[in-house]
C-alpha cells in the first residue's frame, strides 16, 4: 500500500453562532439562578457538599492550565492539547454542579467583616466578571485552533489563558472564603 504526503482537505467552520448562543444561555442561566430561594424542603442529599466539589474541580482546571502552559511553552502541543480539553472538562462538571447548587440552595451571605470581607467582595466582584468573560473567550480559542488558525489563536490566548487562570484560582479562592457560611 503506498502511503500519500498529501494531506486531506481541511475546511474551515464557522462556529460563531454556537458560541455566541452557548455564552448567552450559559451566562444567562448562571445570571437567573443568582439570588434565588432554592428549592424548598429539599433533602435527597445535602446540597452544601457542591460547593466544596466546584471549588475542586476549579483546582483540577487551574493545575490542567498550568500543565497546558507549561506544555505549549515547551512546544509540546499534543500534551498542550490534552491539558485544555481536561480543563474544559472539568469547567463542564463545574458548571452542572454550580448550576445545581444555585438552583437547589439559597444564596449564602458572606458573613465576615473588615479587611477580609473588602478582600472576599473584591475577589468575588473580579471573580464574576471575568467568569463571564472566559465563557467566549475559552470557546474562541479552542475553534481558532480547531481551524487551524494559529496565530489568531495565540493573539486570543494571551487573554484567554491567564484570566482562566485567575477565574479557577479565584473560584477556590472565593470557596475557602465563604465556606464557613454555608
Amino acid at each position: 500500500m503506498i502511503q500519500s504526503t498529501e494531506e486531506k482537505p481541511f475546511k474551515k467552520r464557522n462556529y460563531r453562532p454556537a458560541i455566541i448562543i452557548l455564552s448567552i444561555v450559559l451566562i444567562g442561566v448562571i445570571g437567573l439562578l443568582s439570588g434565588r430561594q432554592g428549592v424548598e424542603d429539599f433533602d435527597a442529599f445535602d446540597v452544601t457538599i457542591l460547593p466544596l466539589i466546584n471549588a475542586i474541580l476549579n483546582s483540577f482546571t487551574f493545575l490542567f492550565l498550568v500543565g497546558a502552559l507549561i506544555a505549549i511553552k515547551k512546544r509540546n502541543v499534543g500534551v498542550h492539547r490534552k491539558f485544555i480539553y481536561a480543563a474544559f472538562c472539568t469547567t463542564a462538571l463545574f458548571l452542572v454542579t454550580y448550576v445545581a447548587f444555585h438552583y437547589l440552595a439559597p444564596s449564602t451571605p458572606y458573613g465576615g467583616s473588615g479587611i477580609l470581607a473588602g478582600i472576599y467582595y473584591f475577589v468575588l466582584i473580579t471573580h464574576i466578571i471575568l467568569a463571564a468573560a472566559i465563557v467566549p473567550l475559552a470557546l474562541t480559542s479552542v475553534a481558532r485552533a480547531w481551524n487551524r488558525e494559529y496565530e489568531r489563536h495565540r493573539k486570543i490566548v494571551r487573554w484567554t489563558m491567564p484570566i482562566w487562570l485567575y477565574v479557577s484560582f479565584t473560584g477556590v479562592l472565593v470557596y475557602i472564603l465563604i465556606s464557613p457560611y454555608y
